[in-house]
């Protein structure tokens, strides 16, 4: 899996161009990509949320890349499609919830208690994290 941290870096001219196209070889690989924050302005850029749904900061925000995607665009933290995974800036839990998932770390009765515990911040889900993650 190819994960994009978000920056400003991404703002620039070419700004990371090549971790972008690099995501292009990726998927076009079948190996997963997860963008979160200013990698998916990379990502517009690059015309991969052109015809996948996707999240980011705001439509608007991507749309100073040119991108043609908006259509495709959810409000949501964090949405996977396919081998993508992308993610709003204000949510790094729902990321690695859906990076965790897609790479099989954890059943999904493990991966529900660790969300509880650390999106939801149920301090009740670390038993049952425990207890299921030692079976």
């Amino acid at each position: 899996m190819l994960i994009l941290p978000g920056a400003g870096t991404w703002h620039g001219a070419d700004g990371n161009g090549e971790y972008a196209r690099a995501a292009r070889a990726c998927l076009a690989a079948g190996v997963p990509v997860a963008a979160i924050c200013g990698a998916t302005f990379g990502l517009a850029r690059e015309g991969l949320l052109d015809e996948r749904p996707h999240t980011s900061s705001a439509p608007e925000y991507l749309a100073m890349t040119g991108y043609h995607g908006a259509a495709h665009y959810r409000s949501e933290p964090a949405v996977t499609d396919g081998d993508l995974i992308t993610a709003s800036p204000i949510a790094p839990v729902e990321f690695a919830r859906e990076i965790l998932r897609k790479l099989d770390v954890y059943t999904p009765q493990v991966l529900a208690h660790w969300y509880r515990l650390f999106g939801e911040k149920d301090p009740s889900a670390y038993a049952d994290l425990v207890a299921d993650a030692s079976v």
